[in-house]
Protein backbone atom coordinates (compact mmCIF):
# COMPACT_ATOMS: atom_id res chain seq x y z
CA UNK A 1 0.00 0.00 0.00
CA UNK A 2 1.21 3.78 -0.78
CA UNK A 3 2.05 5.84 1.48
CA UNK A 4 0.36 9.04 2.11
CA UNK A 5 2.99 11.97 2.41
CA UNK A 6 1.48 15.28 4.24
CA UNK A 7 0.19 17.96 2.28
CA UNK A 8 2.50 20.50 1.06
CA UNK A 9 2.33 23.87 2.53
CA UNK A 10 3.83 24.80 -0.91
CA UNK A 11 4.53 23.34 -4.78
CA UNK A 12 5.63 24.59 -8.17
CA UNK A 13 2.61 23.40 -10.17
CA UNK A 14 -0.37 22.26 -7.96
CA UNK A 15 -2.64 19.61 -10.55
CA UNK A 16 -6.48 19.40 -9.23
CA UNK A 17 -7.55 16.48 -10.28
CA UNK A 18 -6.26 12.93 -11.70
CA UNK A 19 -7.81 12.11 -14.14
CA UNK A 20 -6.73 11.33 -17.76
CA UNK A 21 -5.77 15.34 -18.50
CA UNK A 22 -4.14 15.76 -14.71
CA UNK A 23 -2.25 12.66 -14.35
CA UNK A 24 -1.00 13.51 -17.67
CA UNK A 25 -0.11 16.53 -17.58
CA UNK A 26 1.77 15.45 -14.08
CA UNK A 27 3.60 12.90 -15.36
CA UNK A 28 5.08 15.27 -18.44
CA UNK A 29 6.08 17.98 -15.77
CA UNK A 30 7.43 15.83 -13.50
CA UNK A 31 9.94 14.10 -16.08
CA UNK A 32 10.73 17.68 -17.22
CA UNK A 33 11.62 18.00 -13.52
CA UNK A 34 9.47 20.06 -12.34
CA UNK A 35 8.03 19.59 -8.59
CA UNK A 36 4.30 18.61 -8.90
CA UNK A 37 1.46 17.66 -6.48
CA UNK A 38 -1.94 16.28 -7.57
CA UNK A 39 -4.83 16.56 -5.52
CA UNK A 40 -8.18 14.65 -6.30
CA UNK A 41 -11.35 14.41 -4.52
CA UNK A 42 -12.23 10.82 -4.78
CA UNK A 43 -10.19 7.69 -3.63
CA UNK A 44 -8.62 6.07 -6.42
CA UNK A 45 -9.19 3.63 -7.96
CA UNK A 46 -12.71 5.03 -8.89
CA UNK A 47 -14.92 4.59 -11.34
CA UNK A 48 -16.34 7.78 -14.35
CA UNK A 49 -18.64 7.35 -16.60
CA UNK A 50 -17.05 7.24 -20.08
CA UNK A 51 -17.05 4.34 -23.22
CA UNK A 52 -13.83 2.95 -21.90
CA UNK A 53 -12.83 3.27 -25.05
CA UNK A 54 -9.47 4.19 -26.34
CA UNK A 55 -9.06 5.65 -30.49
CA UNK A 56 -6.32 5.46 -32.24
CA UNK A 57 -5.47 9.58 -31.05
CA UNK A 58 -5.77 8.43 -27.81
CA UNK A 59 -3.37 5.55 -28.29
CA UNK A 60 -0.45 7.51 -30.09
CA UNK A 61 -0.95 9.04 -26.86
CA UNK A 62 -0.78 5.99 -24.57
CA UNK A 63 2.35 4.90 -26.34
CA UNK A 64 4.15 8.28 -25.56
CA UNK A 65 3.46 7.96 -21.70
CA UNK A 66 5.26 3.92 -22.35
CA UNK A 67 1.74 2.02 -21.72
CA UNK A 68 0.56 1.31 -24.74
CA UNK A 69 1.27 -2.71 -24.78
CA UNK A 70 -0.06 -2.83 -21.55
CA UNK A 71 -3.36 -1.58 -23.03
CA UNK A 72 -3.39 -3.38 -26.05
CA UNK A 73 -2.86 -6.86 -24.08
CA UNK A 74 -6.24 -5.84 -22.80
CA UNK A 75 -7.55 -5.92 -25.91
CA UNK A 76 -6.57 -4.49 -29.56
CA UNK A 77 -9.78 -2.81 -31.33
CA UNK A 78 -9.50 -2.52 -34.92
CA UNK A 79 -12.46 0.00 -35.58
CA UNK A 80 -16.06 -0.29 -35.50
CA UNK A 81 -18.84 -2.31 -36.79
CA UNK A 82 -21.66 0.27 -37.31
CA UNK A 83 -25.57 -0.76 -37.85
CA UNK A 84 -28.50 1.25 -38.63
CA UNK A 85 -31.05 2.22 -41.19
CA UNK A 86 -31.15 -1.35 -42.93
CA UNK A 87 -27.46 -1.38 -43.39
CA UNK A 88 -24.04 -2.81 -42.12
CA UNK A 89 -21.04 -1.56 -42.43
CA UNK A 90 -17.09 -2.52 -40.99
CA UNK A 91 -15.06 0.60 -40.79
CA UNK A 92 -11.33 -0.34 -39.85
CA UNK A 93 -10.17 2.26 -37.88
CA UNK A 94 -7.61 4.54 -40.55
CA UNK A 95 -4.26 4.04 -40.54
CA UNK A 96 -1.13 6.88 -40.67
CA UNK A 97 0.34 8.86 -37.69
CA UNK A 98 -2.05 7.91 -35.07
CA UNK A 99 -1.82 4.43 -35.53
CA UNK A 100 -4.53 2.50 -36.57
CA UNK A 101 -5.31 0.32 -33.78
CA UNK A 102 -7.26 1.25 -30.58
CA UNK A 103 -8.20 -0.17 -26.97
CA UNK A 104 -10.46 -0.54 -24.53
CA UNK A 105 -10.25 -0.06 -20.54
CA UNK A 106 -12.63 0.24 -17.90
CA UNK A 107 -11.85 3.99 -16.39
CA UNK A 108 -11.35 2.44 -12.67
CA UNK A 109 -8.40 0.41 -14.39
CA UNK A 110 -7.20 2.85 -16.58
CA UNK A 111 -6.99 6.05 -14.29
CA UNK A 112 -5.33 4.59 -11.66
CA UNK A 113 -2.26 3.56 -14.43
CA UNK A 114 -2.14 6.58 -14.75
CA UNK A 115 -2.12 7.79 -11.70
CA UNK A 116 0.49 5.07 -11.05
CA UNK A 117 2.28 6.73 -14.40
CA UNK A 118 2.25 10.35 -12.63
CA UNK A 119 3.71 8.82 -8.93
CA UNK A 120 6.17 6.90 -10.96
CA UNK A 121 7.67 10.20 -12.97
CA UNK A 122 8.13 11.76 -9.42
CA UNK A 123 4.64 13.98 -8.98
CA UNK A 124 3.40 13.49 -5.11
CA UNK A 125 -0.57 12.17 -5.57
CA UNK A 126 -2.85 12.84 -2.74
CA UNK A 127 -6.63 11.03 -3.55
CA UNK A 128 -9.11 11.74 -0.76
CA UNK A 129 -8.59 15.70 -0.61
CA UNK A 130 -11.22 17.89 -2.20
CA UNK A 131 -10.30 21.42 -2.66
CA UNK A 132 -12.77 23.94 -0.65
CA UNK A 133 -11.03 27.24 -2.59
CA UNK A 134 -8.77 29.48 -4.00
CA UNK A 135 -6.47 32.21 -3.45
CA UNK A 136 -6.05 34.54 -5.43
CA UNK A 137 -3.03 37.76 -5.25
CA UNK A 138 -3.32 40.72 -8.36
CA UNK A 139 -4.08 38.41 -11.68
CA UNK A 140 -3.25 35.25 -10.19
CA UNK A 141 -3.72 32.28 -8.18
CA UNK A 142 -1.67 32.08 -5.30
CA UNK A 143 -2.79 29.32 -3.55
CA UNK A 144 -5.72 27.01 -3.08
CA UNK A 145 -7.02 25.43 0.27
CA UNK A 146 -7.60 21.89 0.64
CA UNK A 147 -7.83 19.24 3.41
CA UNK A 148 -7.94 21.88 5.99
CA UNK A 149 -4.53 23.71 5.09
CA UNK A 150 -3.36 26.59 2.45
CA UNK A 151 -1.26 24.83 -0.34
CA UNK A 152 0.64 27.76 -2.53
CA UNK A 153 1.46 27.02 -5.56
CA UNK A 154 3.38 28.80 -8.91
CA UNK A 155 1.36 27.47 -11.15
CA UNK A 156 -2.54 25.69 -10.82
CA UNK A 157 -3.55 22.95 -13.35
CA UNK A 158 -7.76 22.84 -13.28
CA UNK A 159 -8.10 19.10 -14.35
CA UNK A 160 -11.10 18.50 -12.49
CA UNK A 161 -13.72 16.93 -14.84
CA UNK A 162 -17.23 18.23 -16.80
CA UNK A 163 -18.53 19.89 -13.95
CA UNK A 164 -15.09 21.73 -13.02
CA UNK A 165 -15.80 22.81 -9.37
CA UNK A 166 -12.52 25.01 -8.94
CA UNK A 167 -12.68 26.14 -12.64
CA UNK A 168 -16.30 27.46 -11.37
CA UNK A 169 -14.17 29.29 -8.63
CA UNK A 170 -11.91 30.81 -11.12
CA UNK A 171 -14.57 32.21 -13.33
CA UNK A 172 -14.76 29.35 -15.92
CA UNK A 173 -18.58 29.42 -17.57
CA UNK A 174 -20.16 26.47 -19.90
CA UNK A 175 -22.42 27.29 -22.67
CA UNK A 176 -25.36 25.49 -22.93
CA UNK A 177 -26.81 27.22 -26.20
CA UNK A 178 -23.57 24.86 -28.03
CA UNK A 179 -24.45 21.46 -28.39
CA UNK A 180 -23.82 18.99 -25.74
CA UNK A 181 -24.64 15.55 -24.96
CA UNK A 182 -26.07 13.42 -22.28
CA UNK A 183 -25.34 9.38 -22.09
CA UNK A 184 -25.61 6.66 -19.67
CA UNK A 185 -23.46 3.62 -19.43
CA UNK A 186 -23.35 0.29 -17.65
CA UNK A 187 -21.82 -3.28 -17.96
CA UNK A 188 -22.34 -6.41 -18.95
CA UNK A 189 -21.10 -10.06 -19.43
CA UNK A 190 -20.87 -10.80 -22.72
CA UNK A 191 -19.76 -14.23 -24.26
CA UNK A 192 -18.39 -11.57 -27.31
CA UNK A 193 -16.60 -9.42 -24.67
CA UNK A 194 -13.27 -10.21 -26.38
CA UNK A 195 -14.97 -9.40 -29.81
CA UNK A 196 -12.02 -6.61 -31.63
CA UNK A 197 -14.97 -4.11 -32.44
CA UNK A 198 -16.53 -1.60 -31.48
CA UNK A 199 -20.29 -1.86 -32.14
CA UNK A 200 -22.08 1.34 -32.68
CA UNK A 201 -25.99 1.45 -33.61
CA UNK A 202 -26.43 4.70 -35.25
CA UNK A 203 -29.92 4.45 -35.67
CA UNK A 204 -30.72 4.94 -31.96
CA UNK A 205 -34.69 4.57 -31.13
CA UNK A 206 -36.45 4.21 -28.06
CA UNK A 207 -39.27 2.26 -26.65
CA UNK A 208 -41.61 4.61 -28.86
CA UNK A 209 -39.84 4.13 -32.25
CA UNK A 210 -38.74 7.76 -31.86
CA UNK A 211 -34.82 8.46 -33.29
CA UNK A 212 -32.43 9.82 -30.55
CA UNK A 213 -29.83 12.38 -32.32
CA UNK A 214 -27.04 10.02 -30.93
CA UNK A 215 -26.00 6.31 -30.91
CA UNK A 216 -25.65 2.89 -29.24
CA UNK A 217 -22.57 1.98 -28.13
CA UNK A 218 -20.84 -1.79 -27.40
CA UNK A 219 -17.00 -1.58 -26.59
CA UNK A 220 -15.28 -5.04 -25.78
CA UNK A 221 -13.43 -5.09 -22.74
CA UNK A 222 -11.80 -8.77 -23.13
CA UNK A 223 -12.43 -9.41 -19.32
CA UNK A 224 -15.79 -11.00 -19.87
CA UNK A 225 -17.24 -7.82 -19.95
CA UNK A 226 -18.42 -5.21 -22.22
CA UNK A 227 -19.05 -1.28 -21.67
CA UNK A 228 -22.77 -0.93 -22.81
CA UNK A 229 -24.18 2.39 -23.28
CA UNK A 230 -25.74 5.54 -25.48
CA UNK A 231 -25.48 9.45 -25.67
CA UNK A 232 -27.99 11.51 -27.22
CA UNK A 233 -27.07 15.11 -28.09
CA UNK A 234 -28.85 18.58 -27.26
CA UNK A 235 -28.76 22.41 -26.99
CA UNK A 236 -30.11 25.02 -25.16
CA UNK A 237 -33.05 25.20 -27.54
CA UNK A 238 -33.64 21.91 -28.47
CA UNK A 239 -33.18 19.62 -25.17
CA UNK A 240 -32.79 15.75 -24.76
CA UNK A 241 -36.10 14.39 -24.57
CA UNK A 242 -35.01 10.88 -23.60
CA UNK A 243 -34.22 9.28 -20.00
CA UNK A 244 -31.11 7.82 -20.91
CA UNK A 245 -31.24 5.12 -18.33
CA UNK A 246 -33.96 3.53 -19.64
CA UNK A 247 -32.82 3.89 -23.18
CA UNK A 248 -29.73 2.44 -22.17
CA UNK A 249 -32.22 -0.80 -20.46
CA UNK A 250 -34.11 -0.38 -24.06
CA UNK A 251 -30.99 -0.35 -25.83
CA UNK A 252 -29.92 -3.61 -24.28
CA UNK A 253 -32.88 -5.46 -25.07
CA UNK A 254 -32.21 -4.47 -28.59
CA UNK A 255 -28.54 -5.93 -28.67
CA UNK A 256 -28.95 -8.83 -26.15
CA UNK A 257 -28.68 -11.62 -28.88
CA UNK A 258 -25.96 -10.03 -31.00
CA UNK A 259 -23.88 -9.68 -28.20
CA UNK A 260 -24.81 -12.87 -26.00
CA UNK A 261 -25.34 -11.24 -22.87
CA UNK A 262 -25.69 -12.84 -19.77
CA UNK A 263 -27.11 -10.71 -17.37
CA UNK A 264 -28.49 -7.21 -16.78
CA UNK A 265 -26.73 -4.29 -16.88
CA UNK A 266 -25.23 -2.88 -14.02
CA UNK A 267 -23.17 -0.03 -12.71
CA UNK A 268 -25.64 2.42 -14.38
CA UNK A 269 -24.32 5.91 -14.42
CA UNK A 270 -25.19 9.05 -16.15
CA UNK A 271 -23.46 12.50 -16.96
CA UNK A 272 -23.65 15.55 -18.84
CA UNK A 273 -21.22 16.06 -21.55
CA UNK A 274 -20.62 20.11 -22.25
CA UNK A 275 -17.95 19.47 -25.15
CA UNK A 276 -16.34 21.41 -28.56
CA UNK A 277 -14.92 24.04 -26.07
CA UNK A 278 -17.99 25.44 -25.54
CA UNK A 279 -16.23 27.15 -22.64
CA UNK A 280 -14.94 30.64 -21.47
CA UNK A 281 -12.37 31.66 -19.03
CA UNK A 282 -10.33 28.51 -19.28
CA UNK A 283 -7.13 30.43 -18.04
CA UNK A 284 -5.32 32.82 -16.33
CA UNK A 285 -1.85 34.16 -15.95
CA UNK A 286 -0.33 31.19 -13.82
CA UNK A 287 -3.55 28.52 -14.08
CA UNK A 288 -5.43 26.75 -16.93
CA UNK A 289 -7.81 24.04 -17.40
CA UNK A 290 -7.19 21.06 -19.06
CA UNK A 291 -9.43 17.99 -20.58
CA UNK A 292 -13.02 18.01 -19.56
CA UNK A 293 -12.78 21.10 -17.92
CA UNK A 294 -12.37 23.36 -21.08
CA UNK A 295 -14.90 20.78 -22.68
CA UNK A 296 -12.18 18.95 -24.73
CA UNK A 297 -14.81 16.47 -25.93
CA UNK A 298 -15.65 15.67 -29.24
CA UNK A 299 -19.14 16.70 -30.05
CA UNK A 300 -19.79 14.04 -32.75
CA UNK A 301 -18.94 10.90 -30.90
CA UNK A 302 -18.43 12.40 -27.13
CA UNK A 303 -14.73 11.06 -26.84
CA UNK A 304 -12.89 13.02 -24.47
CA UNK A 305 -9.99 10.70 -23.67
CA UNK A 306 -7.67 11.40 -26.34
CA UNK A 307 -7.79 15.45 -25.77
CA UNK A 308 -7.37 15.12 -21.72
CA UNK A 309 -3.79 12.91 -22.60
CA UNK A 310 -2.98 14.76 -25.83
CA UNK A 311 -3.96 18.23 -24.18
CA UNK A 312 -2.10 17.39 -20.68
CA UNK A 313 1.19 16.69 -22.90
CA UNK A 314 0.28 20.20 -24.68
CA UNK A 315 0.13 22.16 -21.78
CA UNK A 316 3.25 20.72 -19.84
CA UNK A 317 5.20 21.83 -22.94
CA UNK A 318 3.49 25.25 -22.71
CA UNK A 319 4.01 25.78 -18.75
CA UNK A 320 7.60 24.12 -19.27
CA UNK A 321 8.63 26.90 -21.95
CA UNK A 322 8.73 29.14 -19.40
CA UNK A 323 11.20 29.52 -16.51
CA UNK A 324 10.80 26.84 -13.87
CA UNK A 325 12.99 26.38 -10.78
CA UNK A 326 16.91 26.09 -10.22
CA UNK A 327 17.82 22.70 -12.09
CA UNK A 328 14.27 22.18 -13.26
CA UNK A 329 13.79 21.08 -16.99
CA UNK A 330 12.33 23.21 -19.39
CA UNK A 331 10.42 21.41 -21.57
CA UNK A 332 8.06 18.15 -21.41
CA UNK A 333 10.96 15.92 -23.63
CA UNK A 334 13.75 17.45 -21.10
CA UNK A 335 14.88 19.96 -23.78
CA UNK A 336 17.09 22.95 -23.01
CA UNK A 337 15.67 26.35 -21.07
CA UNK A 338 14.02 28.83 -22.93
CA UNK A 339 13.79 32.20 -20.71
CA UNK A 340 10.73 32.86 -21.67
CA UNK A 341 7.87 33.84 -19.41
CA UNK A 342 4.43 32.06 -20.12
CA UNK A 343 1.33 34.24 -19.71
CA UNK A 344 -1.52 31.15 -19.99
CA UNK A 345 -4.52 33.90 -19.79
CA UNK A 346 -3.83 34.46 -23.73
CA UNK A 347 -1.47 31.20 -24.35
CA UNK A 348 -3.61 28.56 -23.78
CA UNK A 349 -6.83 29.32 -25.47
CA UNK A 350 -4.60 30.40 -28.53
CA UNK A 351 -2.96 26.76 -28.13
CA UNK A 352 -6.17 25.36 -27.64
CA UNK A 353 -8.16 26.79 -30.49
CA UNK A 354 -5.22 26.71 -33.35
CA UNK A 355 -4.84 22.72 -32.26
CA UNK A 356 -8.87 22.25 -32.47
CA UNK A 357 -10.85 24.90 -33.37
CA UNK A 358 -11.30 23.88 -36.82
CA UNK A 359 -12.08 20.43 -36.27
CA UNK A 360 -14.46 21.78 -32.92
CA UNK A 361 -16.58 24.04 -35.00
CA UNK A 362 -17.28 21.59 -38.16
CA UNK A 363 -17.91 19.06 -35.30
CA UNK A 364 -20.16 21.42 -33.35
CA UNK A 365 -22.06 22.19 -36.86
CA UNK A 366 -22.38 18.39 -37.67
CA UNK A 367 -23.99 17.20 -34.39
CA UNK A 368 -26.11 20.56 -34.00
CA UNK A 369 -27.73 19.34 -37.28
CA UNK A 370 -28.13 16.07 -36.05
CA UNK A 371 -30.07 17.59 -32.94
CA UNK A 372 -32.91 18.73 -35.57
CA UNK A 373 -35.52 15.74 -35.60
CA UNK A 374 -35.95 15.32 -39.17
CA UNK A 375 -32.35 15.79 -40.06
CA UNK A 376 -31.40 12.13 -39.35
CA UNK A 377 -34.15 10.03 -40.72
CA UNK A 378 -32.96 12.06 -44.19
CA UNK A 379 -28.94 11.44 -43.30
CA UNK A 380 -28.48 8.54 -41.87
CA UNK A 381 -29.82 6.42 -44.45
CA UNK A 382 -28.07 7.93 -47.56
CA UNK A 383 -24.73 8.12 -45.39
CA UNK A 384 -25.36 4.10 -44.40
CA UNK A 385 -25.61 3.13 -48.01
CA UNK A 386 -22.33 3.96 -49.20
CA UNK A 387 -18.82 2.04 -47.05
CA UNK A 388 -16.49 4.89 -48.64
CA UNK A 389 -18.88 7.97 -46.84
CA UNK A 390 -19.23 5.99 -43.79
CA UNK A 391 -15.03 5.20 -43.91
CA UNK A 392 -14.38 8.84 -44.30
CA UNK A 393 -17.14 9.99 -41.67
CA UNK A 394 -15.22 7.49 -38.91
CA UNK A 395 -12.07 9.05 -39.62
CA UNK A 396 -13.43 12.65 -39.28
CA UNK A 397 -15.33 11.52 -36.33
CA UNK A 398 -12.77 9.76 -34.28
CA UNK A 399 -10.79 13.23 -34.95
CA UNK A 400 -7.59 10.90 -36.76
CA UNK A 401 -7.38 12.88 -39.93
CA UNK A 402 -3.50 13.80 -39.34
CA UNK A 403 -1.78 17.17 -39.98
CA UNK A 404 0.14 15.52 -42.71
CA UNK A 405 -2.67 14.03 -44.40
CA UNK A 406 -3.11 15.15 -48.12
CA UNK A 407 -5.97 13.19 -49.60
CA UNK A 408 -9.24 14.37 -50.16
CA UNK A 409 -11.35 13.89 -47.14
CA UNK A 410 -8.17 15.26 -45.21
CA UNK A 411 -8.44 18.33 -47.60
CA UNK A 412 -12.24 18.57 -47.13
CA UNK A 413 -12.32 18.31 -43.54
CA UNK A 414 -9.74 21.19 -42.94
CA UNK A 415 -11.50 23.38 -45.80
CA UNK A 416 -14.91 22.96 -43.62
CA UNK A 417 -12.93 23.08 -40.37
CA UNK A 418 -11.68 26.56 -42.01
CA UNK A 419 -15.23 27.94 -42.82
CA UNK A 420 -17.23 26.75 -40.30
CA UNK A 421 -14.43 28.46 -37.45
CA UNK A 422 -14.68 31.68 -39.30
CA UNK A 423 -18.65 31.61 -39.53
CA UNK A 424 -18.39 30.18 -35.87
CA UNK A 425 -19.54 33.01 -33.12
CA UNK A 426 -20.60 30.81 -30.33
CA UNK A 427 -17.82 30.56 -27.49
CA UNK A 428 -15.04 28.57 -28.44
CA UNK A 429 -12.24 28.40 -25.45
CA UNK A 430 -12.40 32.15 -25.04
CA UNK A 431 -10.29 34.23 -22.73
Amino acid sequence: MESRPPLPASTDVLVVGCGPAGSATATWLARAGREVTVLDAATFPRDKTCGDGLTPRAMAEVDRLGLGAWARDRITIRGLDLRGFGHERRVPWPTGDHGGTGSAVRRTVFDDRLRQSAVEAGAVVHDGVRVTGVDRGDDEVVAVRAGGQRIACRTLVVADGVRSPVGRMLGRTWHRDSVYAVAARSYVRSGRHDHPWIGSDLELRDEAGAIQPGYGWVFPLGDGEINLGVGALATAARPANVAVKELLQHYARLVRDDWELTDEPRAVTSALLPMGGAVSVVSGRNWAAVGDAAACVNPLNGEGIDYALEGGRLLAELICSGPGPAGAGSSASGSGARPVTVDLSRAWPELLRATYGESFAIARDAAHLLTFPRFLPLAGPIGMRSQALMTAAVRCMSNTVADSDRDIVARSWRAAGSIARRLDRRPLFTD
